[in-house]
């Protein structure tokens, strides 16, 4: 590449990025995307609740999604991993595991973020496949059957709430000693939600479909799938040696139009939001690369 300034680089070339790259090539913008091919859903077989792509693989709606956005000649990919970032009086400088370094005017971060898998075997072979996080993406494909919760307290009640209406054989495993309050209990109860609070050992799965839940006690229990919530770390720590401040729970902290604390500096995508879905990433992506050509106009003309 012989080109190492740009007005806009994305880091991160995932749905979200390849949205924001799609608006600003046809924008005219100089982009460069930086992604390493990691994305965390890698290993879910189908991606739903997205018209016009329901039920085709995340693979196959990247690929495409890559193969429109090359179109725009002005947009240009590099393979690779991006591991630092400062802010310099022109904009940024980007460095890359590689050695390579790029600067441009503005800079997103569309990097998304990565699951911390628990101490449970079986479970992050199981992971995206039929331990699911989203029953918004996955739910419907499970419908009626035997499932699971793996939470407690307040998460493991809300969420036993709302899967409640895709099966009526559901179980709540809280993996230990229910911290539900007694009325949380009696309510789940009421509606013959069964709470298992035997810690667990390990899930029995078959190349990601899971079959039962093995307990400590050396008992079983059989499931279909099962809804967990994990925690997770951004992908890169680029947004804090920006200097970007996060919420409390991880994410990077954006305003309404994806404005990180830094200016000049955006983030859009899984690194910004429990809401993880290819629907919401790509719309956020798309606000983005609008918000990104604003400035630069504002800026210039």
């Amino acid at each position: 590449m012989t080109n190492n300034n740009f007005e806009v680089i994305i880091i991160g070339g995932s749905y979200s990025g390849l949205s924001a790259a799609m608006a600003l090539g046809r924008s005219l913008r100089d982009i460069l995307v930086i992604d390493n091919g990691k994305p965390c859903n890698k290993q879910t077989p189908h991606s739903h609740n997205f018209l016009t792509q329901d039920g085709h693989t995340p693979k196959e709606i990247s690929m495409k999604a890559k193969k429109q956005v090359e179109k725009y000649d002005s947009v240009k990919f590099y393979d690779g991993l991006a591991t630092g970032g400062v802010k310099t009086q022109k904009g940024f400088e980007i460095t890359t595991q590689s050695g390579d370094t790029f600067t441009s005017k503005k800079l997103i971060l569309a990097t998304g973020v990565k699951d911390i898998m628990p101490d449970i075997k079986g479970f992050s072979e199981s992971w995206g496949i039929s331990v699911i996080h989203c029953p918004y993406c996955h739910g419907y494909e499970v419908k009626h059957e035997k499932t699971g919760i793996l939470g407690n307290g307040e998460y493991g009640y809300e969420f036993s709430k709302m899967i409640n209406n895709l099966t009526k054989d559901l179980t709540l495993f809280t993996n230990g000693k229910s911290t539900l309050t007694e009325e949380q209990t009696l309510k789940l109860e009421r509606h013959n939600i069964k709470i298992i609070e035997s810690e667990i050992d390990s899930f029995e799965q078959t190349k990601g479909r899971i079959k039962n839940v093995v307990f400590k006690n050396g008992s079983k229990s059989s499931v279909k799938a099962i809804y967990a919530k994990v925690p997770f770390v951004l992908h890169t720590d680029i947004s804090t040696k920006l200097g970007c401040e996060l919420t409390e729970q991880g994410y990077i902290l954006v305003d309404d139009f994806q404005r990180t604390s830094i200016h000049g500096v955006y983030a859009c995508g899984d690194n910004t939001t429990f809401m993880r879905s290819v629907s919401n990433a790509i719309a956020k992506g798309n606000i983005v690369g609008a918000m990104v050509n604003k400035e630069i106009i504002e800026e210039e003309f």
